[in-house]
């Protein structure tokens, strides 16, 4: 029997969300205090991109900014752990772009999971014949 969203159409389960979510906290848990911000953030990235994009077919756009709103808050946390001294406006001047929210250190910026587009259907153009086309398949196999 195939697990939960084993074909990727579906929008992701419970589990499949807490699952990220306790990725997330693993990585920004006080054992990784000696990392460098910009080696998180890249990591962090690669997990969450990965993972968007095995669901990123189904109704799951809603979701991947709610796992990006986890991540941001958790990434907030462990900076503040890490820099026990700083306040939110050091913060803000140095871990976000200038005039937004977006945590950024050393030209890595935070993406997460919402800058996966999310694909319902794909276009398949021509491919599919129509019954109204002009010439049927089959006649143009027999007038010629």
């Amino acid at each position: 029997m195939p697990a939960e969203g084993a074909s990727g159409a579906e929008p992701p389960s419970k589990r499949a969300i807490q699952a990220i979510k306790d990725k997330v906290k693993d990585r920004t848990r006080r054992a990784y205090q000696d990392m460098r911000p910009d080696e998180l953030l890249i990591s962090l990235n690669r997990t969450l991109r990965g993972w968007a994009n095995y669901f990123r077919h189904g109704v799951s756009k809603a979701i991947f900014g709610a796992i990006d709103n986890h991540a941001w808050r958790r990434i907030v946390s462990w900076i503040f752990r890490k820099h026990s001294r700083i306040s939110w406006q050091q913060l803000i001047r140095r871990f976000c772009l200038p005039g937004t929210w977006k945590l950024a250190c050393n030209g890595v910026e935070f993406t997460g999971a919402s800058s996966v587009k999310v694909t319902r259907y794909r276009y398949r153009g021509s491919k599919i014949p129509t019954p109204w086309s002009s010439q049927p398949a089959s006649a143009v196999a027999v007038g010629g």
